[in-house]
């Protein structure tokens, strides 16, 4: 099947204001934006492909918000299809789709190597499975402090908190780089994820590489056993938001009213926004070892030093097989990953979850690629 496209430009990084509704360490309701994102966006989605049946997917917790205007949007121009979108993580994305449970899996980080040995096997043919850059987002180190609603620091001091070496809010490496701000006598508690997350591998992976002193490897398994934790964005957040003193890392786009942390970059200090992370990925190479010219797996620079760039980001990936020998499952997969794809998806995203829109070129990559997806 052919992926329907509209021409048109959309903005490689519009800024924009996050916004965060109330959370719970539940699943959220959808954002406030989020019906009048999706009927605006349906209005002007891809023709309409007479879809019917049901679409699952599971996977990471950043792309909720988005996912949410996406399923809406989609749905009303497909009103006999289903989208279920399981926000269970990225790992427990993954995991789902190579056992065979879902058809797309949403990812903060890329499968490794036995992950796509079993794609091989999960998938029709022998092709395997690919990803598809569809979120691209900052990732937010965010805390808790009475009057306080922005700090600077460079990566070395987030490293050192994060790792139990600097415990106090008036610690002189913090007070160094914010002159002027009345810092607390105050225990810092860290707050990270319980369950296996993406966001937490592009967190750690931004430690690793831009500070020297953090001694774990990247990973989306949480390296320490400090502060507290909990298992997707919204408890984190939730922690953070109940308990003074806190400090813990989330999508941008759950921020809301927490403070948060301006990094450096270079010899300025530089807050998130969609335009910074945009900036990031358009340096970024792809990563080697791909599934071949199909695979976008980008390998993020996280030590430029560029003006206005933000090197905290993550770029969440759609997971899909490269052959689906099933056809209605071929052209549910293929139609609504398109529709993401799309300037009106990517719009609802950035509308409903602050996100970046990828480029028109990019967008129209993607619609090649899988205009090359095949079925039987």
């Amino acid at each position: 099947m052919k992926i329907a496209t509209r021409t048109g430009v959309i903005a490689t990084a519009t800024v924009l204001t996050l916004a965060l509704a109330a959370c719970s360490p539940s699943n959220e309701e959808p954002t406030e934006s989020t019906s009048a994102v999706a009927t605006d966006a349906a209005t002007a989605a891809p023709e309409a492909m007479a879809l019917s049946g049901s679409l699952n997917g599971a996977g990471a917790s950043s792309q909720e918000s988005a996912m949410e205007a996406w399923r809406a949007g989609f749905q009303t121009a497909n009103p006999d299809v289903t989208v279920n979108y399981d926000p269970v993580g990225s790992g427990g994305g993954r995991t789902q789709f190579l056992d065979g449970g879902t058809l797309f899996a949403g990812s903060d980080s890329l499968m490794d190597a036995d992950e796509y040995a079993t794609a091989v096997e999960r998938c029709d043919g022998d092709a395997g499975a690919v990803h598809l850059p569809l979120y691209i987002s900052p990732v937010a180190v965010v805390f808790n402090l009475d009057g306080i609603d922005n700090l600077n620091m460079d990566a070395d001091t987030i490293a050192q908190i994060f790792d139990g070496k600097i415990t106090n809010w008036n610690d002189a490496a913090i007070a160094a780089q914010n002159e002027g701000v009345d810092l607390p006598d105050l225990e810092i508690t860290t707050v990270h994820r319980a369950d296996e997350s993406g966001t937490s591998n592009n967190f750690t992976d931004y430690l690793e590489k831009a500070s020297s002193s953090w001694p774990y490897e990247a990973s989306g398994e949480w390296p320490n056993d400090l502060g507290e934790s909990g298992p997707g964005t919204s408890a984190v957040i939730q922690i953070v938001q109940d308990t003074s003193g806190t400090i813990g890392y989330a999508d941008a786009s759950r921020a809301g009213s927490l403070g948060t942390v301006s990094l450096k970059v270079g010899d300025e200090y530089v807050p998130f926004s969609a335009e910074a992370a945009a900036a990031v990925v358009d340096a970024s190479p792809l990563a080697e070892g791909a599934n071949g010219a199909n695979d976008l797996a980008y390998e993020l620079d996280r030590t430029t030093t560029a003006s206005g760039a933000y090197p905290l980001v993550l770029v969440s990936y759609e997971i899909l097989c490269q052959q689906y020998d099933d056809a209605a499952e071929l052209d549910l997969v293929t139609g609504f990953l398109g529709y993401i794809a799309s300037p009106e998806g990517q719009a609802a995203a950035a509308s409903a979850a602050g996100s970046s829109p990828i480029s028109a070129d990019l967008s129209a990559e993607i619609t090649g690629i899988l205009n090359t997806i095949s079925g039987n």
